[in-house]
């Protein structure tokens, strides 16, 4: 294996790493929003709930509850769009796998030439 590829396949293992690490970087930060709507829609839910049991008809407890119901929605929908499968980690995940695979092997074999 000369030189040149072995520079190309590292770069190539580098710029695999650094997109696992982007997706990872991704993953983390869209579990944390997932993580806070779902607080967010237990605590509108219970708030829903209050004001339901108060059965007030005040047109301030009637705009909250609008409210309320407009933002669960969202979150809903939000939650939704959080579903994501295997498919959308495979990619990054095997490339990273397999340039892996190739750095180690390289590695042993530039120590067994230079050993």
């Amino acid at each position: 294996m000369s030189q040149e590829s072995a520079g190309d396949s590292e770069a190539e293992f580098e710029q695999a790493l650094q997109d696992v690490e982007r997706v990872l970087g991704e993953v983390k930060e869209r579990y944390e929003q997932v993580k806070r709507d779902r607080n967010r829609q237990v605590e509108l839910g219970h708030r829903r709930e209050d004001i339901r049991r108060e059965k007030s008809s005040l047109p301030e407890f009637k705009a909250e509850l609008r409210q309320i119901q407009q933002e669960l929605e969202t979150i809903e929908l939000n939650l939704e769009s959080s579903l994501f499968g295997w498919g959308s980690l495979k990619a990054p995940f095997w490339q990273a796998v397999r340039f892996g695979g190739v750095g180690i092997i390289i590695g042993w074999m530039l120590k067994s030439f230079v050993g």
